[in-house]
């Protein structure tokens, strides 16, 4: 069993991972500035209040709790606002993410799993897609991700690093610990739907009915958050193993925009208003996943993997937080 620091970890995934590894007999320790996640998403551990940028906390937290691996989910992921403010991104996710790797080589804590996203290849050239697919992200939130995976790669080749970066499409759902998502804004899909579901919102927003795809509308792979936090337990395994490992997360089952909204109507038993309007600039036709290297080098299958299970998870978890986390 083994210390572990969660950056990032009051946020939803952070959460999720924090629980799952606290079940799991590990020791986590929550490092976040709470300007994105929830103080009472983290229950009872350790949290650590703070920026990466502190270079001192970050030595001084690695110490005193003798961390041994390190999960990071600690970035910006707003794909529109990175485009509207690239600095804000490169400096959050590229070079905080630069201190956090400096902290770790001066106290000598080498695993390291790196919250990455299917973002870094852009759009893509095959469907669905695998890590061979190339990087070539069009956005600076995809930039920033690549650069942390190349630089993780040089501390690799210079004996400095063991790491996974694990290339997520798209997490939703609640975990069976009991912590949904909670974003503010909300950009995601499947609680905004949700949110107008519950009148909470005017409508739900379709960008674009003309894409080439079987009803017009974008097409995404959806992961349930509890099949994505065991692929990191999983990957934190594989590194005792194998120092450097990539792989992408998802179901490898492809869900339209329409798809979405359909399912979260007939899981509620609520209509709501459905605007179709213009594309948004950058969005691609489809996006699923090729999960056979997760599948066959870390031994990990969905076992949540039906769209209904995930919305019907994630439906439940706002009917009893309406207003989402207290604070």
């Amino acid at each position: 069993m083994m210390n572990i620091l969660i950056c990032g970890g009051a946020g939803y995934i952070g959460s999720n991972m924090t629980a799952m590894l606290a079940a799991e007999g590990h020791t986590p320790i929550v490092f976040d500035n709470l300007s994105k996640g929830h103080k009472s998403a983290i229950k009872n551990f350790d949290l650590i209040e703070g920026y990466l940028s502190d270079f001192r906390l970050l030595v001084e937290t690695l110490d005193k709790f003798n961390i041994e691996a390190l999960m990071h989910f600690a970035a910006f992921i707003e794909v529109g606002e990175s485009v509207a403010e690239p600095l804000k991104y490169y400096r959050n996710n590229f070079c905080d993410t630069q201190n956090l790797l400096s902290a770790m080589e001066t106290v000598g804590v080498r695993k390291f799993i790196f919250s990455s996203t299917a973002a870094v290849y852009g759009n893509p050239k095959e469907i669905p897609i695998t890590e061979n697919s190339p990087t070539e992200p069009i956005n600076p939130y995809g930039r920033t991700k690549l650069a942390v995976e190349k630089m993780c790669h040089d501390q690799y080749l210079a004996g400095k690093l063991a790491y996974a970066s694990l290339r997520y499409f798209n997490a939703c759902g609640s975990g069976e610990a009991g912590l949904g998502e909670d974003h503010r804004p909300e950009s995601h899909l499947i609680p905004l739907t949700i949110q107008a579901a519950m009148g909470k919102r005017s409508d739900i927003k379709i960008f674009g009915t003309d894409y080439p795809t079987p009803d017009g509308t974008c097409i995404r792979d959806y992961i349930h958050i509890d099949d994505l936090c065991r692929a990191h337990l999983l990957a934190l395994n594989k590194l005792n193993q194998q120092q450097e490992f990539i792989c992408n997360l998802g179901s490898q089952r492809g869900h339209s925009v329409r798809e979405v909204i359909e399912t979260v109507k007939n899981l509620s038993g609520k209509n709501f208003k459905v605007t179709e309007t213009e594309r948004r600039p950058g969005d691609v036709p489809i996006l699923t996943a090729d999960a056979t290297r997760a599948k066959t080098e870390l031994g990990w299958e969905t076992e949540k993997p039906e769209l209904e299970e995930m919305v019907e998870s994630a439906w439940a978890w706002h009917c009893e937080h309406p207003d989402g986390y207290p604070d």
